[in-house]
């Protein structure tokens, strides 16, 4: 989702980096990350890279923003002890991981470490929820990019033009997360895309209503395991007990016939555009590619469904 006004977009360039730590062992993440606590309540910055990211893939750096300094967890040095060291604190409700779009790198910790990441806070989720907040349409095709999230001034203002950089080598070479040592660029890139989280959050908390923080907690928790087995994960944030209270929120996996996903999706993705213009649910594809994942209110994810349905049955 685009932002409706130029206004808000400022190019100023990114600022040194932080201190930079490459991690192949545990002994070299923070003791409050290794060992959550209640009286910690830390927030972190959080990403990853990695090759093909996702249950087929290989997810290679887990990036930590924690205290102003950025940990590149080497997972491929490292090894599955590393990240087994990390999983207390991604499961854990006492550290709240910052991402930007978490469906993937969630995908990825689930498949290959057994990981259900856990309280999370994703920012072009609560991105979406402040534009609606504010009075401005969703447009269904759309969700802000990390780079236009930082540049936007209510949030970060930064330009984060070295993206484009990294973007192109990595086309080069798919390969690139998964080769040591890593590049300069590559490092540096990794680093940008975790340092501005935390503050971002930090922003975007204090623009949320009550019941827009609420649907955050709930829709970042679905859009996590929405990729993975969804069952016995920890329980959705409950239902806030309010005069108005907000309709219950769920994900819903269906399954389509290879024959029909071109239907489903419609050309250039056309046929789900529409379907969200009706419903207001995320309606999301990806792998397994025969599977479409809907998440939002009930009655919206039934309402979506249906049409779905009959899209698949030659109802419609």
């Amino acid at each position: 989702m685009a932002s409706s006004s130029g206004s808000h977009i400022r190019n100023l360039p990114l600022p040194l980096l932080p201190p930079v730590y490459t991690v192949t062992k545990p002994s070299e993440l923070p003791s409050e990350f290794l060992e959550p606590s209640a009286a910690s309540d830390l927030v972190i910055g959080f990403d990853s890279e990695g090759v093909n990211l996702g249950r087929e893939g290989s997810l290679c750096i887990m990036q930590l923003a924690i205290g102003g300094v950025v940990y590149l967890v080497d997972a491929l040095q490292g090894g599955n002890a590393l990240m087994q060291a990390c999983k207390p604190a991604l499961e854990s409700n006492q550290v709240t991981k910052v991402i930007h779009d978490c469906k993937r790198d969630s995908e990825a910790l689930f498949f290959q470490f057994g990981i259900k990441l856990n309280n999370v806070v994703d920012t072009q989720i609560a991105y979406s929820l402040i534009e609606e907040q504010e009075g401005r349409k969703k447009v269904p095709r759309e969700t802000v990019s990390l780079v236009d999230l930082l540049a936007d001034i209510r949030y970060c203002g930064v330009s984060y033009v070295e993206k484009k950089q990294a973007r192109d080598l990595l086309e080069g070479d798919p390969y690139i997360w998964a080769r040591r040592p890593l590049s300069e660029i590559m490092l540096n890139h990794a680093a940008n895309d975790v340092r501005f989280l935390v503050n971002v959050y930090g922003r975007m908390i204090k623009k949320l209503s009550d019941p827009s923080l609420w649907h955050l907690a709930v829709r970042s928790a679905l859009h996590c395991r929405c990729y993975c087995d969804n069952t016995d994960w920890p329980a959705l944030p409950p239902i806030p007990e309010t005069p108005n209270p907000p309709e219950e929120e769920m994900l819903l996996v269906i399954e389509v016939p290879p024959h029909k996903m071109g239907a489903v999706i419609g050309t250039e993705g056309k046929t789900i555009v529409s379907i969200k213009r009706r419903c207001d649910a995320d309606i999301l594809t990806g792998k397994p590619s025969n599977k479409v994942f809907l998440i939002g209110p009930v009655s919206q994810v039934r309402q979506a469904e249906t049409i779905l349905n009959a899209i698949i049955f030659n109802k419609e």
